[in-house]
């Protein structure tokens, strides 16, 4: 049981609804979009690099995708793209923004099991408007005592939150689906944090070793953590 937790923060994207999927399913056509010029495999490996060197420029969400995805396709025709391709892209952006909100198993059922007890936050990455969006269109915004859409998690920008929240972190409780911005920058600044793996990763979120340390905790679900609560 986790003791002395008064701030449960929840990470938004493919911990309380999908997204990652829409991403993958843009991705497929994208590439597909290309076969003339670059094999799938090709396409998709260049539309990473593209969204790399973009991060700090555009950060996240499906705006800064759409723009990685254009700068790709001009790369890899060498600016000499039907424009047609072009129109594509942007209606494949604007179809995942047009996308219904679909809410994963058991989460509103936590929320409600939760609501009242501790402080309820959504800690997200991603564009503003989108998010807010999501959120309000998700049903869930009543459960929250405060939303922050942040420009990125690492370990400076907890410490905003945590200030903003007016919360010590050894109070605090941090959940999501990725253990690079969800969890490892939380246990780094001494909070507590719960994985809530989801079946599709991106590869930016991905690390290649395990986590330890008795602040940290692993679920199959979201339903799992009300066992390491009080609720």
């Amino acid at each position: 049981m986790i003791q002395q937790i008064s701030v449960i923060a929840f990470d938004a994207d493919d911990t309380l609804w999908v997204n990652e999927p829409y991403f993958q399913e843009t991705e497929d056509k994208f590439c597909s979009l290309l076969e003339d010029y670059l094999p799938k495999h090709s396409a998709s490996q260049e539309l990473f690099k593209t969204e790399m060197a973009n991060l700090d420029l555009y950060g996240y969400g499906i705006k800064a995708y759409i723009l990685s995805m254009l700068e790709t396709v001009l790369r890899v025709t060498g600016n000499l793209v039907n424009p047609e391709i072009l129109h594509k892209v942007i209606q494949y952006g604007q179809e995942m923004m047009n996308k219904p909100i679909e809410l994963l198993d058991g989460v509103e059922e936590v929320l409600q099991a939760l609501s009242g007890k501790y402080r309820l936050v959504v800690a997200t990455k991603g564009d503003l408007r989108d998010q807010e969006r999501k959120l309000r269109n998700s049903g869930l915004e009543k459960y929250f005592h405060h939303i922050e859409i942040m420009s990125d998690k690492k370990e400076k920008d907890y410490h905003k939150l945590l200030k903003n929240l007016g919360c010590s972190p050894d109070h605090f409780l941090m959940l999501g689906n990725s253990l690079k911005s969800d969890v490892i920058p939380v246990l780094a600044i001494g909070g507590h944090a719960i994985h809530i793996p989801y079946h599709i990763t991106w590869e930016h979120e991905r690390i290649d070793y395990n986590v330890e340390d008795p602040r940290f905790y692993k679920v199959d679900s979201i339903r799992e953590i009300l066992q390491h609560l009080n609720p």
